[in-house]
């Protein structure tokens, strides 16, 4: 019975069906399937590449109007809902599930590429320097984030805005409504896992030829399969340990670790070497980003075709972003619930974009410098022949080599734990029907999964092939981010109207209705209720009130019901059938008694009123039955108004 609980049977089975199919695939005929993905892959890029450009440029477009428009203002749950983590540690945990691991592997090794071998220009000139760092930046920076920001905003808002489960399917629910319940949205998680288990596994054996890599150069550890095999057991022990604690007790501190050691790193980096010309760099590369940050977005390359470098560049890192944000933006979306959407997106687009443009200007600019004003020829050449050995060659430029070369290690490992459980926890998740806490054994069962499709794929080299075809995978992913971005955008627009409707409250209004007097008015001011004075007002005034008008609204002929929750709170709920219920309710809300109030309790309480929306941070505590009802009706008579513009609206829609 417990291996039952919380499990999703078909996308579970046919998610572990679909990964064993094909990992066998990889793993017997390896050469034959990457022949075959990479066939698929390069079609896109010669007949679909602008359709990547184009939608890549829609998602960042999207995303910046939604941030300095009003709907920003709009929370990710209940208005009165607030943050489950620190801002240090949600950055944190963002980041290093984001693409941690990636500053590691391409810190040094991708703007030197781009200095060696610029798409247009001379090579190793000054002006193949100025463009590496604006290319690296490019595929680092805000596209690459916004691309996980719209899966992450979109399951973000519709689980804790909405109340539906916190999977992709989700976010199809302004499209297809209750369907996403039936086969269309198993398919679609299906998808998510699939895609997340893969790009994991893929990763995390590509990262042990770092770790290898490492060792070797700080302990002469052979670098062969055989060590790398035990590397990642090792990882995945760690991994699985990790995901079994939790997102609090495991995945937090680790991430909390990871961004202690990189900006330790970091600035170990910016110390010893070449300082000023670091943050010279720094401020010159952003701003050299940001003005061609427009011709950048849009260019193919179509007057003077370069197939060969947009499709091993660009397209590859844009198919790579896609392929991963069904992971990276889920586990954003479980880290983020109580931020406003303007806070969310500049926590996860600017934030992150600035730390990667100040990492890759510390390392790249700094490697580049080296090769060309101080001979360091062996940077270029670990890049050509060994990018896994290129950041410890890279170490041997800087004082303090071994010490940055173990701190380099330790990183590369700690963040290919928390890629590897973070992984682990959004595939239980998906695997769970949405649980917030799924079992354990599926925690440890996916955990284990991914590190013996990476090691097997490893040792059958097979890696290349489900890289590939986990990048190609990447056009339908994408296509459906689209609707991703008009469902959100629907929904978003709904959700404003309707928190204009309701917000716009007075409550003298109610006052004047119910003719009471203004001395009655000053003493429910200046009090400061106990809570057994707050509990007697839900039971003799409260619940009265709501009984009577629940009542009086069936007679009617309104689908009007009472939900007495408990002892400090009560709802009344009008259904709406197709269109969004009415609920009206008052729940007690603890707070510390105020320096200037002169009283022996320490606490009070309010009666708050809660809408769909969540709290509306008024208290209603002291009022009359006749006040609690003539509030219910003003909030019903507004979210009717909010109906009537919703549906007005997509009349018109279908109008035109």
């Amino acid at each position: 019975m417990s291996l039952q609980s919380n499990l999703n049977k078909p996308v579970f089975f046919s998610s572990l069906t679909i990964i064993t199919v094909l990992s066998l695939i990889g793993i017997l005929w390896p050469d034959s399937a990457q022949q075959y993905f990479s066939t698929i892959q390069n079609w896109f890029v010669t007949q679909a590449s602008w359709i990547y450009i184009l939608s890549v440029a829609i998602f960042l477009i999207f995303l910046i109007f939604v941030m300095c428009s009003r709907l920003g203002d709009i929370k990710l749950g209940p208005d009165h809902a607030e943050p489950d983590y620190s801002y240090r540690s949600w950055i944190a945990m963002l980041f290093s599930a984001g693409m941690g691991i990636g500053l590691m592997f391409f810190g040094v090794a991708e703007p030197v590429m781009h200095f060696m071998s610029p798409p247009v220009g001379d090579p190793q000139s000054v002006e193949a320097a100025r463009e590496a760092m604006k290319i690296t930046f490019f595929h680092w920076g805000l596209h690459a984030w916004a691309i996980y920001a719209v899966i992450a905003l979109s399951m973000a808002y519709f689980a804790y805005r909405h109340k539906l489960p916190l999977l992709p399917r989700s976010a199809l629910y302004p499209l297809i409504g209750d369907k996403i319940y039936g086969p269309i949205g198993h398919v679609v998680d299906t998808f998510a896992v699939v895609g997340t288990l893969f790009g994991v596994a893929t990763s995390l054996g590509f990262g042990v030829m770092q770790v290898n890599a490492g060792f070797n150069y700080l302990f002469d550890l052979p670098q062969n399969t055989t060590v790398q095999m035990v590397l990642i057991a090792v990882i995945t022990l760690f991994a699985t340990i990790s995901v079994v604690l939790g997102l609090d007790g495991g995945i937090k501190r680790l991430s909390n670790v990871n961004m202690t050691l990189a900006i330790t790193l970091l600035a170990i980096v910016i110390i010893a070497g070449p300082t000023a010309l670091i943050m010279k760099s720094f401020v010159q590369n952003t701003g050299s980003y940001l003005s061609d940050i427009v011709n950048k977005t849009f260019n193919l390359f179509a007057y003077e075709p370069k197939e060969d470098w947009i499709g091993g560049w660009t397209l590859l890192y844009w198919g790579w972003w896609v392929s991963w944000s069904p992971f990276v933006g889920m586990f954003i979306a479980r880290i983020s619930r109580g931020r406003t959407i303007r806070e969310f997106l500049i926590g996860v687009l600017l934030l992150p974009s600035l730390f990667g443009f100040l990492w890759f200007t510390a390392f790249g600019n700094t490697a580049i410098d080296a090769i060309m004003n101080h001979g360091a020829t062996y940077l270029s050449q670990a890049v050509s022949e060994n990018v896994p050995v290129a950041l410890f060659k890279f170490f041997e430029h800087m004082p303090f080599s071994s010490l940055l070369s173990i701190l380099g290690v330790s990183l590369v490992v700690t963040f290919f734990v928390s890629s590897s459980d973070s992984g682990s926890l959004v595939i239980d998740t998906l695997t769970s029907g949405g649980a917030a806490e799924p079992p354990v054994w599926q925690r440890i069962f996916w955990a284990l999964t991914e590190g013996v499709v990476a090691a097997a794929l490893l040792a059958a080299g097979g890696l290349s092939a489900l890289q590939t075809m986990t990048i190609a995978s990447a056009f339908p992913i994408m296509l459906l981010m689209l609707l991703f971005c008009y469902c959100l955008f629907k929904a978003l627009c709904n959700d404003y109207m309707l928190q204009n409707s309701v917000q716009n409250h007075n409550t003298s209004v109610q006052y004047t209705q119910a003719s009471i007097s203004w001395k009655e008015r000053i003493s429910s001011l200046v009090s400061h209720p106990k809570k057994t004075e707050a509990m007697r007002f839900i039971e003799l005034i409260a619940v009265p009130a709501l009984t009577s008008l629940a009542e009086e609204m069936k007679m009617q002929g309104l689908a009007a019901r009472i939900q007495i929750l408990d002892e400090e709170r009560v709802r009344m709920v009008v259904a709406k059938g197709e269109v969004e219920d009415f609920a009206y309710g008052i729940r007690l809300r603890p707070f510390v008694l105020p320096t200037y109030a002169n009283e022996e309790h320490d606490k009070y309480y309010r009666a708050e009123v809660f809408l769909l929306q969540g709290g509306q941070q008024y208290d209603v505590l002291g009022y009359t039955q006749e006040q609690i009802i003539a509030d219910a009706l003003t909030q019903y008579e507004r979210h009717m108004h909010f109906l009537h513009l919703a549906t007005s609206e997509n009349i018109e829609i279908s109008a035109a």
